[in-house]
């Protein structure tokens, strides 16, 4: 955080170092008829198709759906989080 002493001196603040990392958080619903970890497992690998720097993720929620008085299907949200990388379009390889 700035010192506001300096600020209201008429001094700029200092800036944020050029090495300074940038997240990028999204939330995704993995699902699966055979367990929790096959559908974290499938969100992970369906969103490591079309985004780079895959970091982290945080399981959020879990829940299923029941047919006929069975478990027929396991569902996971997720947080993931990815680097932003300089310059460039984190859903493409624009820039």
């Amino acid at each position: 955080m700035a010192d506001m002493s300096a600020w209201q001196a008429g001094s700029q603040p200092k800036e944020t170092p050029m090495d300074a990392r940038t997240y990028k958080l999204i939330e995704l619903v993995g699902v699966s008829n055979e367990s929790y970890s096959e559908a974290t497992q499938n969100a992970i690998a369906r969103a490591s198709e079309t985004l780079r720097g895959l970091g982290w993720f945080e399981v959020t929620e879990l829940r299923g759906l029941i047919q006929n008085g069975e478990i027929s299907e396991y569902q996971v949200t997720l947080k993931v989080g990815f680097r932003l990388e300089e310059g460039k379009d984190a859903f493409s390889d624009r820039e």
